[in-house]
């Protein structure tokens, strides 16, 4: 699972254009200490009223982009798809200009830079990487006599809460990494926090940590995040969105649930269809087994999938009898 580390950064100018500069000093060492899909995660900086980090991963954000780095801006909104911005990531070379043929305009880049161009490279000045993300808000424009009230900003409130830690009154333990929380936001958040926190083990559970089994950190800490923020990243990876559809589930969060589930349906291929068919069979997922149902009636589909051992393997022996209803899905009429 990703591991999160912070990185030095500074605002260059704060407005609604604001340039964000990233330092990762030990640049050698990051790269040997993070795995691919481990990454580095800068603080927070406004820009025009949003709040933004930059995450940092010396060896690719998936396994398909091991030789590279990879970079992504997150915006840190509950309206995220609201906000109309643009972004672009550059190296900068020793006089801090940015390196033209290191410069993309997105949100965030699996392949930004190939590892094997920087080594030797004169933008690495003792083993410090220095990355510029300029961010730009598209400002709208207001008729008058409409509202001009600023959105809500109390999803920025609960993080804050949920961050620093104040006035929590009860500790998770999962997978040795402890986190605290706030029992009134759970309860009000999750109908199975509420029955478990109010309920029988709310004396317990002021006494000492309460230890989540069967659940990654990284997980947890994401599904706490959307309890307090009502927000995802924006950019959700299949195997997280996997993971913390089954949290949700678990703590009866309808809205994440809904979020996670459509993240799959809109990317199922071979490798992964078989995961997500038992996921969806196992925790009565019905639109993502619809979704993965259609995509494997197609007879090259399946074909493909069977090809994926593992995932094919994992079906036919967790399910054997949905194997046979996909098959079935794509046997003529006449054979059914």
């Amino acid at each position: 699972m990703a591991e999160h580390r912070t990185i030095s950064a500074a605002i260059v100018v704060e407005s609604d254009e604001v340039s964000y500069v990233l330092k990762v000093d030990g640049y050698s060492r990051a790269k040997a200490l993070l795995k691919n899909g481990e990454c580095m995660t800068s603080t927070h900086f406004g820009v025009g009223g949003h709040d933004f980090v930059v995450r940092y991963y010396p060896n690719g954000s998936r396994k398909n982009y091991p030789d590279f780095i990879s970079v992504y801006l997150f915006l840190e909104h509950v309206d995220a798809e609201d906000v109309k911005a643009k972004y672009t990531f550059s190296v900068l070379d020793l006089n801090g200009e940015p390196v033209p043929s290191y410069s993309l305009s997105s949100r965030g880049y699996q392949d930004f830079v190939k590892k094997a161009d920087l080594k030797g490279s004169a933008h690495l000045r003792d083993d410090c990487l220095t990355i510029r993300c300029d961010v730009t808000i598209m400002k709208e424009t207001h008729i008058d006599g409409q509202s001009r009230v600023p959105p809500s900003d109390l999803h920025r409130h609960l993080r804050d809460l949920l961050y620093n830690r104040d006035a929590a009154d009860l500790t998770f333990q999962v997978g040795g990494k402890i986190f605290s929380a706030h029992r009134c936001v759970l309860a009000a958040r999750s109908s199975v926090f509420k029955a478990e926190l109010l309920g029988a083990m709310q004396e317990s559970s002021a006494a000492s940590p309460i230890e989540i089994c069967d659940m990654e950190p990284d997980v947890f800490e994401s599904l706490l995040h959307f309890i307090y923020t009502d927000s995802v990243p924006a950019v959700l990876d299949v195997v997280m969105a996997s993971y913390l559809l089954v949290a949700a589930d678990r703590y009866n969060i309808g809205r994440l649930k809904l979020i996670c589930e459509e993240n799959l349906c809109n990317h199922i291929d071979s490798s992964m269809v078989a995961t997500s068919l038992v996921l969806a069979e196992q925790h009565g997922f019905h639109h993502l087994k619809e979704a993965c149902l259609k995509f494997l009636a197609t007879p090259s589909n399946l074909e493909a999938m069977v090809a994926k051992s593992d995932g094919y393997e994992h079906l036919k022996s967790s399910c054997p009898s949905l194997l046979k209803e996909v098959i079935s899905t794509i046997l003529p009429a006449e054979l059914k």
